[in-house]
């Protein structure tokens, strides 16, 4: 795990997710610290000169016509980031507020914000030492930024607030005093400096993409273990099918089916199948791949913000401008995450398809009526479903688009908001429920597969074996509410996708 050089670009969700999730290290790039000092210079000038600059020398918001004297310029910060410390409820994760920090110091790096350089260097150091802000997750609205989430991090640079350390939540003065980092204080532009952007549902974003990334992966693969358990036809994953139509991520799919099922039976045609398929079997492809498609530009999105300069104002040493203008807004972002959320629920419903048809008498191919042998006496995983289905129903009214949701606030200055962090929680729960609904289709797949007698692909039969090492056969009923939480927790390790990954190579 390579260190993270910050220089206002290059920024990925992959490192991203380094630093916020696996303590990858931080520094800054000696270019952005010279960006930083000069656009700090600049402001100081304008200060002197008395040039009028919102948020530096006028209130905020409906306040912005409110001119500030020379007494309250440096107070103003520490009222501003007091009054938008203004969240509610419970703790953010740590990994989504070290992402919001890496992210935030990434926008800083550019040298178009007009903060101090010890602001960054003080982010950084909180990074580095595990320094973590305790941030209530709900209160933001997505513009002008993240600000109450943002505001309880730059509460740490007043010494107030609260921070984990170490495993502790402590008072922020005392964390950053066990861990040797100076409080730098907050002086003029500072504080908005910290705050005005939308780094927090900006980096739930980005997290929330490379963990749906994975999932999509694993997707592939119970679909292939279903496919094999149910004999399809699989002429429809020809990969000439689909380009022949053009959409790169059904190619994808189709390419990492054939993969999995390679070297078994069904691949090599040595079992009996029918013409045509159900929807729920054949057009996999296109429903899989349309979500990596949506993915796939949700990523470029979010990478876009996250080494762009979501501030205001913003200001442009080389030509000595300010411009005040709305970088902060949410919606580039929260649009396509709205985007990205639908497209998990909508191939978690496929996979409840599937994995009704493996258990379907009238349509699981000579299968035991809900996978088990002894029918009436037992009802197998009947109940699986019903669970799988409350899961989608809930993933569905989540589906509901965020970015159209806007409330005016602050009396009508801010009247259109991109509710950007309403899309990033509730994403996260889609997520949640996605990897129970696609542990419940592997662990469905598995008990078919088992009541086969024929060759699996070397993809197939890995996944089977991994899903055996954590859940048994159904043989006769037991509760089943272990089984489904410890695939849940399969999918969500990854631990399946990569030892089959390992077996036949990676599935991209």
């Amino acid at each position: 795990m390579a260190d993270v050089v910050l220089n206002g670009d290059g920024l990925t969700i992959e490192r991203l997710v380094d630093v916020a999730r696996n303590g990858a290290k931080v520094s800054l790039h000696p270019d952005a610290e010279a960006r930083i000092l000069e656009c700090r210079a600049m402001l100081e000038r304008k200060i002197q000169a008395g040039e009028i600059m919102y948020g530096v020398n006028t209130g905020i918001g409906e306040f912005s016509e409110v001119v500030l004297d020379d007494d309250q310029i440096k107070d103003f910060q520490k009222y501003l980031i007091y009054n938008h410390a203004a969240g509610i409820g419970d703790p953010a994760p740590i990994e989504y507020v070290r992402g919001a920090m890496v992210g935030r110091c990434n926008v800083l790096a550019h040298g178009n914000s007009g903060n101090r350089l010890v602001i960054v260097q003080t982010l950084i150091e909180m990074l580095n030492k595990g320094v973590t802000p305790f941030v209530c997750q709900k209160g933001s609205v997505g513009a002008c930024g993240d600000l109450a989430p943002m505001s309880q991090i730059a509460l740490l640079m007043l010494g107030e607030g609260k921070a984990y350390y170490k495993g502790e939540l402590l008072d922020g003065a005392e964390a950053l005093q066990r861990a040797g980092i100076e409080v730098p204080g907050l002086e003029a532009r500072d504080g908005l400096a910290t705050i005005n952007g939308s780094n927090v549902l900006t980096a739930m974003s980005a997290i929330f993409l490379y963990d749906a990334m994975n999932w999509l992966k694993q997707t592939e693969i119970a679909c292939a273990m279903s496919l094999e358990a149910l004999k399809a036809n699989m002429r429809p994953y020809t990969p000439l099918l689909h380009e022949i139509r053009g959409f790169s991520g059904a190619i994808r799919t189709a390419r990492a089916i054939l993969k999995l099922v390679a070297g078994g039976d069904l691949a090599e045609g040595r079992v009996e199948c029918k013409v045509q398929d159900a929807y729920s079997m054949r057009s996999s492809p296109q429903v899989i791949g349309a979500a990596h498609d949506a993915l796939a530009y949700a990523r470029s999105q979010v990478e876009i913000e996250l080494n762009g300069v979501g501030d205001n104002p913003v200001f442009f040493p080389d030509r000595d401008i300010q411009i005040s203008g709305a970088n902060f807004q949410g919606s580039p972002v929260s649009l396509p995450m709205d985007m990205a959320g639908a497209a998990i629920t909508m191939v978690s419903v496929l996979s409840e398809r599937r994995m009704n048809r493996l258990n379907h008498p009238a349509l699981n191919v000579g299968l035991h009526a809900f996978l088990t042998k002894g029918a009436g006496m037992f009802s197998g995983l009947m109940l699986s479903q019903y669970t799988a289905d409350m899961l989608i129903v809930e993933q569905r009214i989540l589906s509901m688009p965020a970015s159209i949701q806007s409330i005016p606030a602050a009396a009508d200055q801010e009247d259109f908001v991109s509710m950007g962090m309403n899309t990033a929680i509730k994403n996260m729960q889609i997520l949640d429920n996605a990897y129970g609904i696609l542990g419940i289709e592997m662990m469905a797949a598995s008990q078919a597969l088992d009541l086969r007698d024929y060759k699996f692909g070397k993809g197939v039969q890995k996944a089977k074996e991994v899903v055996r090492r954590h859940v048994d056969f159904l043989e006769i009923d037991r509760p089943l509410y272990p089984d489904h939480t410890a695939m849940k927790e399969l999918v969500k390790s990854c631990e399946l996708l990569d030892e089959v990954e390992r077996e036949i190579g990676p599935l991209d």
